[in-house]
């Protein structure tokens, strides 16, 4: 070891029942060194990071942190060593207020009998410092936005004297704002001589701050070397062990009969006067900045927080969608953008993720027949190919992107007209959003009318035929899909 290496793993395995995780994985970072780990979900990414942080036990290889070698680690030991791990979901007490989550820790390792509140507020304004962001010091967690618990969670693990920050998926749930403003404190972090592992999906957001990536692929390291030997064709590349076709949406055909239809629809101070009209076969976008109304626009036509004025017609009729029953009840469906927490029953199946919205279809004098709803699940674990072995496992024991084939596998069971995705690859790999956006083409060129919500900018360009920009609440310009490009498209949310 040199004395810039900050961690060196070498040899690194794992199995579990006889499957193996990791084979034979070496990784080295450097002081103040931001290196990207890379690659499909179920490739072994969480595996090397567990026991980087003294969760899991490798079977084999050995561990240096700062020269000194570690047969294994516990947390505590890992702690100690300087590692922290921002996992997604950031582990923070929600009912607590921003000064006390960061200072905890502190706060326990001080061993006092009584809490001194002047010096949480110390330690959590010096710490917030050290990020060089202001985030209210007396704001409860759970009301804070992705990219402020995101902050938090940093400023706690730089109290910690963290010399490596393992950050899981950090920019998933953020805007096109929130992620320069994160990918500009891991510069400062690195300015300070703190190492990042940065575990991402986003290919363009790797090679924005990465200087050296490496690539697992079904548990073996497949390539490792300076960002700058890579680009977006080899990367995905390496990944995915095949070249990544283009799945540009074709929008040379023509649409159908009009599906539905807003008119100056409103809900309070979240949007306003929104207007457009969606068609068979059509795919259209809706995008805008953090706080634009998009989101709150999609729960409003799926009946979770109903609109209070204005009109929604289904097929030329004014319809009123009160509730998700009713919004089911006229042939829609939705796709969340969290799906672990809005969009399935994690300890549940995955058969009974899948038929859940059609119970009432699959009964007869409320009893169900198995049969049918067997023949259900298996029929579109086959039609999205979910990758499983047994449909009768968790849910939550499936990669990101097969979970979000059993949301999208339960509303396809209903056959909707209308399918309103919110952020529908959020969090998954790049060959799983590749597939996502087949089955969306798919759909539409089968007559299904589809909203698609995401600020992800190449996501909406290559998706749909027709995007409307919002801001404010208010739909501000509607442009056509093959009419602008990513750096345009991104200018005009800016306004």
């Amino acid at each position: 070891m040199t004395p810039q290496t900050e961690v060196c793993l070498e040899g690194i395995s794992k199995s579990f029942a006889g499957v193996r995780a990791l084979d034979n994985v070496s990784l080295t970072i450097g002081k103040g060194e931001i290196v990207c780990l890379a690659g499909e979900n179920g490739s072994g990414k969480s595996t090397l990071v567990k026991i980087l942080a003294g969760v899991l036990r490798p079977d084999s290889g050995s561990i240096e942190i700062g020269g000194h070698p570690y047969p294994h680690l516990h947390p505590i030991e890992a702690v100690r060593a300087g590692i922290q791990v921002i996992y997604q979901d950031f582990s923070l007490f929600p009912n607590l207020t921003v000064a006390e989550n960061i200072a905890f820790n502190e706060q326990l390792s001080s061993r006092r009998k009584f809490v001194r509140w002047r010096k949480v507020r110390e330690v959590a304004r010096g710490a917030l410092a050290k990020v060089g962001v202001n985030v209210d010091l007396d704001a409860r967690v759970e009301d804070l936005t992705v990219a402020n618990k995101q902050v938090v969670a940093i400023a706690r693990a730089l109290l910690q004297d963290a010399k490596l920050i393992a950050m899981d998926e950090p920019t998933s749930a953020l805007t096109e704002h929130e992620v320069h403003a994160l990918l500009d404190i891991i510069r400062r972090l690195k300015r300070d001589g703190i190492s990042v592992l940065f575990i991402s999906h986003k290919l363009r957001e790797i090679f924005a701050i990465c200087e050296k990536i490496v690539v697992l692929r079904n548990g073996r390291k497949v390539a490792d070397g300076p960002a700058r030997e890579f680009d977006l064709a080899s990367l995905s590349l390496h990944m995915l062990g095949r070249r990544l076709e283009s799945h540009a949406r074709n929008r040379g055909q023509e649409h159908g009969e009009e599906l539905l239809r807003l008119d100056r629809l409103g809900r309070g101070q979240q949007f306003a006067d929104v207007s457009f009209a969606l068609h068979a076969g059509e795919v259209l976008g809706i995008t805008g900045l953090l706080g634009s109304g998009r989101t709150e626009l999609a729960s409003a036509l799926f009946g979770l927080t109903p609109a209070d004025r204005g009109r929604i017609l289904l097929g030329g009729q004014p319809v009123r969608i009160g509730s998700p029953r009713e919004a089911i009840a006229h042939g829609l469906g939705y796709v969340p953008s969290d799906r672990l927490t809005e969009g399935l029953f994690l300890p549940q199946s995955i058969g009974n993720n899948i038929a859940v919205s059609s119970l009432d279809e699959l009964s007869s004098n409320g009893v169900l027949d198995k049969a049918r709803v067997r023949g259900l699940i298996d029929e579109w674990v086959r039609q999205l190919q979910v990758r499983t072995p047994n449909a009768n496992l968790p849910v939550q024991s499936l990669s990101g992107g097969n979970q979000q084939r059993v949301v999208l596998a339960r509303w396809l069971a209903r056959a909707p007209r209308v399918l309103i995705l919110n952020g529908p690859t959020v969090g998954v790999d790049v060959g799983s959003k590749a597939e996502i956006h087949d089955i969306i083409a798919r759909l539409a060129n089968a007559g299904m009318g589809i909203i698609v919500i995401s600020d992800d900018l190449p996501e909406i360009l290559a998706a749909c035929d027709r995007i409307l920009v919002m801001q404010a609440g208010r739909v501000v310009e509607e442009v056509a899909g093959d009419t602008v490009d990513e750096d345009h498209l991104a200018a005009r949310l800016a306004g």
